[in-house]
C-alpha cells in the first residue's frame, strides 16, 4: 500500500477554531483526573478542521512522521520554572490542550518510573544540568525514538511551545525513517531489520538510580513493510551485537540527518510526533536562567493499552513500573 503524500504537515488555526479550542480547553482542565471516555463529549466539540487534521494523522501513514500545528492560544504564562515539578502550570488550559489532542490520537499516559507518572512534561533547562541528554538539559540531543526501551512505547507525542529561548535559535528536529530508508543501502536495511540491538533506559527513567541503566532487547531498529517502515532507535542509547550493526547504525544516523526538519517553535505551535515513524531531538541553545528561557510542553498518546496493563496501573493514564512488566512484551 503506498504512503498517502497529501497528509498535510501544518495546520493553523482559524480565529474562531483558536477560540473554540481554548474555551474547550478550559473546560477539560478542570478534570485532571478524568479517563478519556469522560472526555469524549469535548473531543466531540473540536472544530472540524482540527479533527480531521488529526485523525488523518493518527492513521500513521504519514511519510513525513509529524503535523505541525499553528495559532493555538497558551494563555498567561508565568516565569519559566528554575527547577524540577514545581506545579508552575497546574490547572492551566494548556493542560486541558494537550489533553484533548493527545486523547484524539489516542489515550494521554505517563510512565510510573517517569516524573512519578506525571502526565504533562514541562520542558525547560535546570541550571546545572546543562549536559543531560534530556528536558532538563541544553546541549544537542540527537535522533532518538521517546522511551525506546519500552515495550508500550508511545504512539505519539506532542511538544507545545510556551515560550522559546532567547536568541530563537533552538530547533526541535524531526526526521522520517520513511524518508530516511531511501539514503540506505539494501545491506543497511538489512542489517537494522535484525534483532541484534540493545537500548538501555534513557536517564529520566533512572534519575535516582545507582549502577549502570538497564537494557531493553534484542530488538530491531527498522521493521515493518518496507514502504510503511517503523523506527525502534535512540542514538545515544541503541547499541548493536556486532560490526555490521554498528556500520548500520551510523549510516542511519546520517540519512536522519539528511532528512531532517528543523523547526524552531514559536509560542503557540504543538508539534505532533509519530513515535514510530520520526525520530526528534533538539538543537543547543544557551539558557540564562532569567524566568524568559525556553519552556515546552510535552505530552504522550498511546492508541491501545493492554488490558493486563489497564488493570495493573495504580492510577489512572499512568503505566506500571518497568520493574512490574519488564519481559511481559
Amino acid at each position: 500500500m503506498a504512503l498517502v503524500a497529501e497528509i498535510k504537515r501544518t495546520h493553523r488555526l482559524s480565529g474562531p477554531d483558536r477560540e473554540k479550542l481554548w474555551e474547550l480547553s478550559h473546560m477539560a482542565a478542570r478534570f485532571p483526573d478524568a479517563g478519556p471516555n469522560a472526555m469524549s463529549f469535548l473531543r466531540l466539540d473540536l472544530p472540524t478542521a482540527l479533527r480531521d487534521t488529526l485523525l488523518d494523522f493518527a492513521e500513521g501513514t504519514s511519510p513525513h512522521g509529524h503535523v505541525l500545528l499553528r495559532g493555538l492560544r497558551v494563555g498567561d504564562v508565568p516565569p519559566t520554572p528554575a527547577g524540577h515539578g514545581t506545579a508552575a502550570l497546574t490547572g492551566h488550559p494548556t493542560d486541558g490542550t494537550l489533553t484533548l489532542v493527545a486523547d484524539l490520537l489516542g489515550a494521554l499516559v505517563g510512565y510510573q518510573d517517569e516524573k512519578s507518572g506525571a502526565l504533562i512534561h514541562d520542558v525547560h533547562p535546570v541550571a546545572g544540568e546543562e549536559a543531560r541528554i534530556e528536558n532538563s538539559g541544553s546541549v544537542a540531543f540527537d535522533f532518538h525514538t521517546e522511551n525506546v526501551h519500552h515495550p508500550l512505547r508511545p504512539d505519539f507525542l506532542g511538544l507545545l511551545c510556551l515560550r522559546r529561548d532567547h536568541d530563537g535559535v533552538a530547533a526541535t528536529r524531526v526526521a522520517s525513517v520513511r524518508e530516511a530508508i531511501a539514503h540506505l543501502t539494501p545491506e543497511d536495511v538489512e542489517a537494522l531489520r535484525r534483532p541484534v540491538f540493545h537500548s538501555a533506559y534513557p536517564s529520566s527513567f533512572t534519575r535516582d538510580a545507582a549502577g549502570p541503566a538497564p537494557e531493553s532487547g534484542p530488538h530491531p531498529v527498522i521493521f515493518g513493510d518496507p514502504d510503511r517502515a517503523f523506527l525502534r532507535f535512540n542514538s545515544h542509547h541503541t547499541h548493536a551485537a556486532d560490526a555490521r550493526g554498528t556500520r548500520a547504525l551510523e549510516a542511519l544516523a546520517r540519512a536522519l540527518e539528511t532528512v531532517c526538519q528543523d523547526i524552531v517553535l514559536e509560542p503557540g505551535d504543538l508539534v505532533i510526533v509519530d513515535n514510530h515513524v520520526a525520530a526528534h531531538g533538539r538543537s543547543a541553545f544557551v539558557p540564562r536562567y532569567d524566568g524568559a528561557d525556553r519552556w515546552l510542553r510535552r505530552f504522550y498518546s498511546l492508541r491501545s493499552t493492554p488490558l493486563w496493563a489497564r488493570r495493573m496501573m495504580r492510577r489512572p493514564r499512568v503505566i506500571p513500573r518497568m520493574a512490574d512488566i519488564r519481559g511481559v512484551v
